[in-house]
């Protein structure tokens, strides 16, 4: 009888946390793909040059704008800004920027925890102008090395899924978001039955009490495309279970779906996913790194 509840439990559990869970995550990502293809596809078909040229000479700005809107507390932005980026409408500079700023589930989670308000903002503030300022150096030593170009191709992006674009801007729009959505839902029911087998609380014991390692792994724990390495990350470090540099480690590194989208649907270049990934991990351990040796935590509170 006890084996049959057993069994039972981990049978409902496993609609509850994994199916259900990735069904609702999934499902909220739909709008914010639906509407950067329905975009994409505007531009490639109806925008006439001078739209292009605008949207060409405003990527100088993406960094702030990216850094910004990055910080809200969702991770559509961040899939958004992987498409754009392997249509090139988005520069370098500004997919990592959102990707850097990417807040996800830490904002709602840090407000819920009673954490100071004064900390939370410092969080917040912190994660935009590490991702602002790193933005902007990228793209600025694209542009000295003579390497920026960004002209818009989504035709690319399009033949790359091997769409019928005649068949009208909303069907191929469709057939897009469809496409992605299907791989992020596979990649989220497994990531949720990690989670859900191995559980949140066993984390805390994998992350020694050793500086720089504790924020490399961390970091790379970040790198999980899913809400719930954020989740994780920001529980613990509410709970005392990890310092402020390191939760910053792990949520710098850390953008939601973004990285997911992006090997996806940038899978010819291989090469700029990894570098992206690198730059990722190695700003979150400098700057969580850098918070714990200057105190913040302490200085703030």
């Amino acid at each position: 009888m006890h084996t049959h509840e057993t069994h039972e439990n981990i049978f409902v559990g496993l609609l509850d946390e994994v199916l259900l869970h990735g069904v609702l995550d999934t499902l909220k990502l739909i709008p914010f793909l639906f509407l950067t293809y329905l975009l994409m596809e505007l531009i490639e078909h109806k925008a006439s040059e001078r739209v292009r040229g605008f949207m060409s000479r405003a990527g100088s700005l993406g960094p702030l704008v990216g850094g910004a809107l990055g910080a809200v507390p969702q991770c559509g932005f961040s899939s958004v800004t992987a498409n754009l980026y392997c249509a090139k409408i988005a520069s370098l500079g500004t997919i990592v920027a959102v990707f850097l700023s990417t807040s996800d589930e830490m904002l709602p989670i840090l407000i819920s925890s009673s954490i100071p308000v004064g900390l939370t903002v410092f969080i917040l503030l912190y994660k935009v102008a590490v991702g602002v300022a790193v933005g902007f150096i990228i793209d600025l030593v694209i542009r000295l090395c003579g390497k920026n170009d960004r002209d818009i191709h989504v035709h690319e992006l399009c033949e790359e899924e091997g769409c019928d674009c005649e068949g009208g801007i909303v069907r191929s729009a469709i057939r897009h978001t469809l496409s992605i959505t299907l791989f992020i839902f596979i990649i989220t029911l497994f990531i949720n039955a990690l989670v859900f087998f191995i559980g949140e609380d066993s984390i805390s014991h994998i992350l020694p009490d050793i500086p720089v390692l504790s924020h490399v792994i961390a970091a790379l724990f970040g790198l999980i495309p899913n809400c719930a390495s954020s989740v994780a990350l920001t529980q613990l470090f509410s709970k005392g279970a990890l310092t402020l540099g390191e939760m910053l480690s792990g949520l710098f590194a850390g953008s939601g779906v973004g990285l997911l989208v992006l090997y996806r649907m940038n899978k010819k270049h291989i090469r700029e996913n990894l570098i992206i990934t690198a730059v990722l991990v190695i700003t979150g351990v400098v700057f969580g790194l850098l918070a714990d040796l200057i105190g913040i935590e302490a200085l703030i509170l």
